[in-house]
């Protein structure tokens, strides 16, 4: 299905579904919604950022080791071969969400939060950091322990073609390479309602990965 197509189905499926859901989540989906569609709207093919000439050297230097790490992504891992990861973002921002954790007081098991498509995750993210902060702030309330973090980067899971966003060029090259692996493995197997297997064998795949990458002879 060509990626306007999907975007399409998905936002309809989805606003079939909140509109019959309390006002809060229809809230927290409008924002994932707009956060969603403004970071695409600032989406460029890598090639099309690499043909200008106002690209600065290093930028384009980056962005060329990344194509050959999503290359050999697909080639070698056999991860996706789709269009993740053969754009670039630059959303003038760091981070692209910032992910809000709860637990009861002194309990090691994170509150969970329950999505269309994804099922249920031990957190729940935000476009805009303030919205962060106010939902973390009613946890605070309840007298739970909270943790707010920002992330560079996050998959939708094959739904949508991912870019690279310019938050993520803050790490190495190496490091890179195992973000993207990361990525793409969840991509490749996602099991609902169980965020520790997920993060688990994506981790297991980027680790697998970036040995393989560097014994391929790239740093």
């Amino acid at each position: 299905m060509p990626p306007g197509q999907k975007l399409f189905f998905a936002l309809l499926l989805l606003l079939t579904v909140i509109s019959i859901s309390s006002c809060s989540t229809l809230a927290y989906y409008r924002q994932s919604i707009s956060g969603h569609l403004q970071m695409l709207n600032n989406t460029r093919d890598i090639d099309t950022v690499l043909a200008s000439e106002e690209t600065p050297p290093e930028l384009k230097q980056r962005l060329q080791n990344l194509l050959e790490v999503r290359n050999f992504a697909s080639q070698v891992l056999l991860l996706p071969d789709n269009g993740s990861y053969r754009s670039y973002a630059d959303i003038g921002r760091k981070y692209i969400v910032w992910n809000v954790f709860a637990t009861p007081a002194l309990s090691l098991q994170p509150l969970q939060s329950c999505f269309v498509f994804v099922g249920c995750l031990s957190y729940r993210g935000y476009f805009d950091k303030d919205d962060a902060i106010r939902f973390a702030q009613e946890f605070e309330d309840q007298g739970l322990d909270v943790y707010v973090g920002g992330v560079s980067a996050y998959s939708t899971l094959g739904w949508f073609d991912d870019p690279l966003l310019n938050g993520m060029l803050d790490r190495s090259d190496s490091e890179l390479a195992r973000l993207v692996f990361h990525e793409l493995a969840h991509q490749r197997l996602y099991v609902q309602d169980d965020t520790a297997f997920n993060e688990g064998f994506a981790g297991s795949v980027e680790q697998i990965g970036l040995q393989r990458w560097k014994a391929a002879g790239h740093h």
